[in-house]
């Protein structure tokens, strides 16, 4: 009988798989490299808020999927998803260890923050954490924070930034562009009557949004784009130059918040007109992922429809000088 690889094991939620959680990625790889071990990311879902604080649940900088797949992008063997439930809320420190690390995953080496908290009450921490595994057999390694301009960068962190449209430290925080993937769903019509077709983008609820207004971004008519390590937006021929809009549509007195993408397929000065979004293809119930690249301005109410054709027709300039380039 073939003997199991032991595992590189790091945890932690990764939501947004940001800079701070490369740092784990980085030195979990790094060790089993090392050591002829298989690197494996724990992580859970659902956010454990859901079960200990259900009326304070974050939103999410990405789904479970994405973070699955950029987790195994950055080079991750296994992607284990633990499900957060009562059960897990109440498990004692020792015995998420006995179950997961020992039992299920035989690891050879934990990766973990060094303000990582487990068990029932976040009674466990690294030094605990490190007494366990010196009983069953692995070691901790912990990692400090890593900052952005003397500032901690955490998943919170990143959702405050992107609540007040600050990109440039999204983006920072990230290690590349932030992005949204969800499915277009008809809307109103109203962007095809003012000469400018846009896709509704639905993405999924309790996702975290960037703050109203309207974006410079690229897109991607077929779905998700995981970038590669090291890159701030894949450089993609199949990607599209795209304003967005996100928010109320105040000048519609508008009563839902909504994403909408103008795709860029022509000239500065016009958009294309077929399609939902002047695509050429119809992007109906296709997935269309967006990575926003530049906030242009924040959402106005206009006078009516003349003046806020006029100032999208001022965005469409702007965005295709902001995306030029190599």
């Amino acid at each position: 009988m073939t003997a199991r690889v032991r595992s590189s094991v790091t945890i932690g939620n990764f939501d947004g798989v940001h800079r701070g959680h490369l740092a784990l990625i980085d030195r979990a790889t790094r060790l089993a490299a090392e050591g002829a071990l298989r690197s494996v990311a724990v992580t859970f879902d659902p956010h454990p808020a859901a079960v200990l604080r259900p009326e304070a649940v974050p939103s999410a900088l990405q789904s479970i999927d994405e973070r699955v797949a950029l987790l195994r992008a950055h080079g991750m063997d296994e992607v284990v998803v633990i499900p957060f439930d009562e059960r897990l809320a109440a498990q004692r420190p020792e015995h998420f260890v006995t179950e997961f690390l020992v039992e299920r995953l035989d690891a050879a080496v934990v990766v973990v923050g060094e303000n990582f908290r487990f068990g029932a009450g976040a009674s466990g921490d690294v030094s605990m954490l490190s007494m366990l595994g010196a009983e069953h057999g692995f070691s901790v390694e912990p990692v400090g924070l890593v900052d952005d301009e003397g500032h901690p960068i955490s998943s919170s962190a990143i959702r405050a930034l992107l609540a007040t449209g600050d990109l440039e430290a999204v983006s920072r925080a990230l290690g590349r562009s932030f992005t949204l993937t969800g499915t277009v769903v008809r809307g109103e019509g109203r962007g095809r009557t003012l000469g400018v077709p846009t896709a509704n983008v639905a993405v999924d609820p309790g996702r975290a949004l960037p703050a109203d207004g309207v974006y410079a971004c690229w897109a991607w008519p077929d779905g998700a784009v995981i970038a590669p390590p090291g890159a701030t937006v894949p450089d993609d021929p199949g990607r599209v130059a795209a304003v967005v809009n996100v928010g109320w549509r105040p000048t519609f007195d508008g009563t839902s918040r909504t994403v909408e993408a103008h795709l860029l397929l022509d000239g500065p000065e016009d958009g294309p007109q077929d399609g939902p979004a002047g695509s050429g293809p119809d992007l109906y119930e296709r997935r269309l992922t967006l990575a926003f690249q530049a906030r242009i301005r924040g959402e106005v109410r206009f006078d009516g429809p003349e003046a806020l054709i006029g100032r999208i027709r001022e965005d469409i300039a702007v965005a295709h000088g902001l995306l030029q380039g190599p």
